[in-house]
């Protein structure tokens, strides 16, 4: 049995019972309220993850809001985002963070020198709901749109230790087995090839660091489901590039105590996977660059590290040699789980990974400052009711949307004129 615990509490699944969980979390949700935000883009309603995902929450009775924030291209695509998550019993908000309104908004706010229109995907999609959602609840849980394996236990789990008051518990990670079934087959290479082999590179670099033994603590550290407090949400910096998740542990890191953070585990996890892509510039490689500039500038800011062309050259060695060891250990588990695994693949994905040391320690050398959301705390000091204007930009826009809806149903179920000849 796996008990172990680290610098961050580790809450293991070792056979809870779910619905003792969900009986209590209902009921502290009646003065503790949650959320549940979603960043989405509009081509995921058109796969299957998101039905499943909408369908589940619809059972959640201890999530009293939904919050989604949705990327749409047209007026016809937000109608139909609207539309599709009608049926959720929850409050819901979707928000069409670029449609028309939110802009207006957010040019608001640029003309008063705070400018969040050059920021772009994920990062600012999660800031915006992120303010929408703390105004409704204590406690937000955040997960992507594309998780095929999704049931109610993913946001009980997240949300649960964040209301057991005695916890103490501001932020609360997934962890998980990325594996597929057909076939079996183990995902997760930036995490497996990339991450693991760098940060144990790192220590070995650098020594101990309380900031390395923290992100070694995390056993899946670029998970995208968290659950956080709304007052830690409003004092946290998002970050803006594919560095996401393991930049807003690095916010996290910074902004409370350890004993205040936990990890939890959802079981066995499986949602889209991303190509590596054919330069450092796409996919996983464009990913693994702004993670490594993302932790080194992390080191430097918070373990007073001075990183030069040497320790990048000798990372690079060292990152090779680690990895290697890992494939052979993956091998060996997978074989013994009857689980495909293509070694040479595997091995061929880290060489890929390796070259991009040197590239993304060139990028952090010559510029060294992230590109990073402002926390909320700030915009309310340019714009106090800045979350109230969103909220209400999105009732009205949903109010379009099912007029709009209601509009073409209306000439839909107009009965054709049959011409009878004479």
């Amino acid at each position: 049995m796996d008990y172990k615990q680290d610098l961050i509490t580790t809450i293991h699944d070792l056979g809870c019972d779910v619905d003792r969980l969900d009986d209590h979390l209902t009921e502290v949700s009646q003065s503790l309220p949650t959320a549940v935000l979603i960043p989405s883009l509009y081509e995921e309603l058109e796969r299957p993850a998101l039905t499943q995902i909408r369908d589940q929450l619809a059972h959640c009775r201890f999530v009293n809001t939904v919050v989604i924030s949705l990327y749409a291209d047209s007026v016809d695509q937000y109608s139909q985002a609207v539309e599709f998550f009608q049926p959720l019993p929850q409050p819901t908000y979707v928000m069409w963070e670029n449609g028309p309104r939110i802009t207006k908004l957010l040019a608001q706010l640029q003309e008063q020198g705070l400018d969040l229109m050059q920021h772009r995907g994920k990062g600012r999609a999660v800031w915006l709901g992120l303010g929408v959602a703390s105004l409704e609840a204590a406690a937000i849980a955040l997960h992507d749109a594309d998780i095929v394996t999704y049931d109610k236990t993913y946001p009980l789990k997240l949300l649960f230790p964040l209301l057991e008051r005695e916890f103490g518990i501001a932020f609360s990670k997934a962890y998980y087995t990325r594996l597929s079934e057909s076939p079996r087959k183990m995902h997760g290479r930036v995490t497996r090839l990339f991450v693991t082999p760098l940060i144990t590179s790192l220590m070995e670099l650098f020594g101990y660091r309380d900031y390395l033994r923290y992100l070694n603590s995390y056993r899946y550290p670029l998970s995208g489901e968290f659950a956080l407090t709304s007052d830690l949400a409003l004092n946290t910096r998002i970050p803006a590039d594919w560095g996401l998740e393991v930049g807003l542990l690095a916010e996290v890191y910074r902004n409370i105590a350890r004993k205040r953070i936990a990890q939890v585990d959802l079981g066995i996890f499986e949602h889209k996977h991303q190509t590596l892509g054919s330069s450092s510039e796409q996919g996983l490689q464009k990913m693994c660059r702004d993670i490594l500039k993302s932790v080194l500038r992390t080191l430097t800011e918070t373990e007073q590290v001075a990183i030069s062309r040497d320790h990048i050259r000798a990372l690079s060695v060292k990152f090779r040699r680690e990895a290697q060891n890992l494939t052979r250990q993956y091998f060996v588990d997978a074989r013994f789980n009857g689980i495909e695994y293509d070694r040479h693949h595997e091995e061929a994905t880290l060489e890929s990974f390796e070259k991009l040391i040197l590239q993304a320690g060139e990028d952090y050398l010559n510029d060294a400052t992230g590109t990073q959301i402002p926390d909320w705390t700030r915009a309310l000091a340019v714009m106090p009711h800045l979350r109230e204007q969103l909220r209400d930009a999105t009732v009205a826009d949903m109010g379009d949307a099912r007029e709009q809806n209601a509009q073409a149903q209306a000439l839909d179920n107009i009965p054709s004129l049959t011409v009878v000849p004479q």
